[in-house]
């Protein structure tokens, strides 16, 4: 009896060890909360601290680890031009102060981030930049503040700016690996990388250009906003190179040198008026105050403007994407955004934002129809930000109008297709085959022998079908021939101050513009704010971690925390180029007709 008796009291609801599962999850709810709730609460008075570098996504990247285990991640494109817009018309705000180093990104972004901190010294309110040791690119950027300020201790490397492309031909041919290439046309010149040991004339017509344009930019910019000649900035750049500090403010390109931690403590004396003041009572970081401003924005109307973004290389399913490395979009990704567009009544137009080299050629002819499609429902208009090439100048040609930043690489109109060999690396390690066919065609695309004869004709033929029609899309969308699509066409690459003259494109600006002009083709009024919807959706740490997939819960956090490992130990510049060759040899082995830049091309 007593025994049963202890039985039952142990089994009841109020036993300690129930209540402490029910209590300690209340607490831990509680107390992330509060922390929320006082992320977002924001000083009366203070300056906004932006963190600003590496390759700068076009949106975030999706985490499955919670906050307390990830590192975080940097802000993307977006992130950063709506903070500093919004930054620009707070009144809390007195002053802003960018911390640059190590920027790898497109020249277009750097243009663009150049003219949203213009914005913000146009409001009366002052930008610093503080440069760790910096190099060109950083130096660019840093420009167009109010003041530079570097590390103390630092240098700067002022040494120009270099495009780098790797050849594997040579590499892959020592074990045995080869590709065959059809190429439309010959400025298409992504397949060299993988057929070539060097360059071809095309090519470095093509990279030349580029590197030109870029390179006047940052020379006429720089040495306007520094107040020092071109000439001279040019002959720093080829003479001295690498400076200290202290060099770098004798030649007038920096004001001050300082610790990061000095600096924020003048800065801090300066806004609270307090000599013992910490700095985090001056001090809002970009992450907290993008949370605080994104839940406080109130629209003046209703009506919306749809921001569906297209950023890295297009692939036809999620299972395609190389998630450890850069930035992919799959076909059912914008098939979502778009139909979750047009299914909100309150959106009156959308706004395609791309930052793509383009990808799987049949993908996106069909992220175009799909946009075609919500094209002739509501107003889009085309926003292209660092890159927006081949396939991605092909998803471009739904809107309406399409802007460019001046320095925007865009166009590339052509395919290639290549077709990996591995027939050479099966005899060297004694790898035999043998095929039962059903079919003259049936092996003629296998990795294990070369295409001959009708098999190679028709791979080729294959590749030019597509080229045609994309040619002949670009001339419906742009009204104008197809033989005038191939004038500017073959693969031709251009930044987006040629392609306005190539009527390739419409306008220069950027993603504030489009937003404007989408909003006047809705027909909203230019005195009213309406609200952004943007897509697709951004997900929190949790819902990533527990949208369904293969694999258990533990299984997608090891994972999560594998590829925050890779993203933080590998530079993403070293192993972007092998992509391509991975999904190609490894995942599929067989043809693939690509419609992506014709180059990876690192501009630093």
């Amino acid at each position: 009896m007593n025994n049963q008796s202890g039985q039952k009291k142990g089994k009841g609801c109020f036993r300690p060890g129930c209540i402490a599962l029910v209590i300690i999850p209340l607490l831990l709810i509680a107390v992330l909360f509060i922390c929320f709730r006082s992320s977002r609460s924001l000083p009366d008075r203070f300056a906004l601290l932006v963190p600003l570098g590496g390759t700068i996504d076009e949106i975030r990247r999706e985490s499955g680890l919670p906050p307390f285990i990830a590192s975080r991640e940097p802000l993307s494109l977006q992130d950063i031009l709506f903070i500093l817009d919004h930054a620009s018309g707070d009144k809390r705000v007195s002053e802003v102060l960018l911390t640059i180093g190590e920027l790898k990104t497109t020249p277009a972004k750097i243009t663009e981030l150049r003219q949203a901190i213009e914005k913000v010294r146009s409001r009366g309110k002052k930008v610093t930049a503080f440069l760790h040791s910096a190099g060109d690119s950083d130096y660019l950027l840093a420009s167009a503040c109010d003041s530079v300020v570097i590390e103390r201790g630092g240098f700067l490397l002022l040494d120009g700016l270099k495009a780098e492309t790797l050849f594997y031909a040579g590499t892959l041919g020592k074990i045995g690996v080869g590709f065959q290439a059809a190429q439309w046309k010959k400025y298409k010149s992504g397949i060299e990388p993988f057929v070539r040991t060097g360059p071809s004339r095309e090519y470095l017509e093509e990279v030349n250009s580029l590197l030109s344009e870029v390179y006047d930019d940052y020379l006429a910019y720089a040495s306007r906003r520094r107040g020092i000649s071109r000439d001279s900035l040019a002959s720093i750049i080829d003479r001295v190179a690498l400076m200290t500090s202290e060099k770098a403010k004798s030649y007038g390109l920096v004001d001050g040198i300082s610790s990061l931690w000095q600096l924020q403590r003048t800065m801090t004396r300066k806004i609270t008026g307090k000599e013992g003041a910490q700095i985090e009572d001056a001090f809002v970081g970009a992450d907290r105050y993008r949370l605080a401003f994104s839940e406080a924005m109130k629209p003046d109307i209703h009506e919306s403007i749809a921001v569906i973004t297209i950023a890295g290389t297009i692939v036809r399913s999620a299972g395609e994407m190389m998630e450890d490395f850069g930035q992919s979009v799959d076909v059912q990704t914008v098939k979502n955004s778009v139909e979750a567009a047009l299914d909100e009544k309150s959106v009156k137009a959308i706004v395609l934002r791309i930052d793509s080299p383009g990808g799987d050629a049949l993908a996106s002819a069909e992220m175009l129809e799909m946009l075609d499609s919500a094209a002739a429902r509501k107003p889009l208009v085309v926003s292209m930000s660092g890159v927006a090439a081949s396939g991605g100048y092909m998803a471009a040609l739904a809107g309406k109008t399409i802007y460019a930043a001046p320095l925007t690489i865009t166009g590339s109109i052509g395919v290639f297709a290549l077709k990996p060999d591995i027939s050479a690396l099966a005899k060297n390690i004694g790898l035999e085959r043998d095929v039962v066919t059903r079919g003259r065609f049936a092996d003629a695309n296998t990795p294990f022998k070369p295409l001959e004869g009708e098999a190679l004709d028709k791979f080729i033929a294959a590749s030019g079908d597509i080229y045609q029609d994309f040619l002949r899309k670009v001339a419906a969308s742009r009204k104008i021939t197809v033989a005038e699509v191939d004038s500017v066409a073959g693969g031709r690459v251009w930044t987006g101050s040629q392609a306005i003259k190539a009527r390739l494109v419409d306008r220069s600006g950027g993603l504030f513009d489009a937003i404007k002009a989408a909003q006047a083709l809705a027909g909203i009024e230019k005195s009213k704010t309406p609200r952004l919807l943007f897509y697709p959706e951004e997900k929190n740490w949790l819902e990533n971690l527990l949208k369904p997939g293969k694999g258990g819960l533990s299984a997608r956090l090891s994972a999560s925390l594998r590829k925050q490992i890779l993203r933080d130990l590998v530079p993403e510049s070293h192993v972007t180029s092998l992509k391509a060759f991975y999904r190609m040899l490894v995942k599929k082995g067989g043809v693939q007709v690509l419609a992506v830049m014709p180059q990876e091309i690192v501009v630093y």
